[in-house]
């Protein structure tokens, strides 16, 4: 119950949401294209967000949520693209194909609960929507870049 809760706080549109406070999604295609295979944790992811809270109100709670909630948008954006990429890498393959597929839903299970613990540890402060969103986000940046480094095996 409480994972939905987070995913939800996450999916859902902030009330307060600044249309001012956007994210620009090249920012993380760029940091896709110029982390070398195997650099899991570049200094890049975050640089969209940190990027966003420099905006009139993106230096608030809801403001900083809301641009790292924007660059896990475009992380996510560059997981889907990149895991569907490993996925075809393997088509002649069923078994390993089915095992990355599992291993993906795993992953997501993993990831959700890790970030529910990140909202839980702030109990009833502010800082447990920019804990779990930033959990969310950096997760997802690595686990895309990630599956990308699976292409080149």
């Amino acid at each position: 119950m409480r994972a939905a809760l987070v995913v939800t706080l996450i999916a859902a549109p902030a009330l307060a949401q600044d249309p001012a406070l956007t994210v620009d999604p090249s920012v993380v295609e760029a940091c896709v294209a110029e982390t070398p295979a195997g650099d899991l944790t570049p200094d890049c992811i975050g640089a969209a967000a940190r990027q966003c809270q420099q905006a009139p109100g993106g230096d608030t709670t809801i403001g900083i949520a809301q641009c790292v909630m924007g660059e896990h948008a475009a992380w996510d954006a560059a997981l889907n693209r990149e895991y569907q990429a490993a996925r075809a890498q393997y088509a002649d393959d069923r078994t390993a194909a089915d095992s990355l597929r599992d291993a993906q839903r795993a992953w997501i299970a993993w990831r959700d609960a890790e970030c529910a613990f990140q909202y839980d540890r702030y109990g009833g402060g502010s800082m447990r929507m920019i804990a779990s969103a930033n959990c969310q986000m950096s997760m997802t940046a690595m686990r895309a870049l990630e599956l990308r480094d699976l292409q080149g095996w």
